[in-house]
């Protein structure tokens, strides 16, 4: 199983495709993708759906998590995530891949089995887990990477949960 990891910005959005391995899992792609802040926001928005749609053709995951957008303090870094969020959702439906969204405190349960873990917390447990040689810089990409990781926790119980759904019916 193929998980794009999706940490929604638009200044800089953070991916991460990560595989399931026999053992554990295996990290194919971390970086993030980044939008000029003087570019005009159509042009902003474009750029990161081409950018998306070109890493979702390449990567082909099964499954993009991607982090819910939370209401924040500042009300356009909020809305630039939220578009972000949106466009990422999108064009993942747009390949045929399931989309899942998962709250932070969710992620650091998964990742670090503390739902207040901090970013420094967080960064090293996936260098941990996907045994890499540094934590994946900048944050956004190690915040995907765990994004991804998250989902590869949950999709055992997700896919009993389906399934047991569909012997009910």
């Amino acid at each position: 199983m193929f998980v794009l990891g999706i940490d929604p910005g638009l200044s800089r959005c953070g991916y991460a495709v990560v595989e399931r391995a026999a053992r554990g899992a295996r990290a194919r792609a971390i970086g993030v993708i980044r939008t000029s802040a003087s570019a005009p926001l159509p042009a902003r928005l474009v750029e990161l759906q081409t950018e998306l749609r070109e890493l979702l053709v390449e990567a082909r995951p099964d499954v993009v998590a991607v982090e819910r957008v939370f209401f924040q303090v500042n009300v356009r870094t909020a809305m630039a995530v939220g578009q972000a969020s949106g466009i990422a959702m999108a064009e993942a439906h747009r390949a045929g891949c399931a989309v899942v969204e998962y709250t932070p405190t969710q992620v650091k349960q998964a990742v670090a089995g503390d739902g207040r873990a901090d970013k420094e917390a967080i960064g090293h447990m996936v260098q941990t887990l996907l045994g890499l040689g540094a934590v994946p810089r900048p944050a956004d990409a190690a915040d995907a990477a765990a994004l991804a990781l998250c989902h590869l926790a949950h999709a055992p119980v997700r896919e009993r949960a389906a399934a047991t759904a569909g012997a009910r019916r």
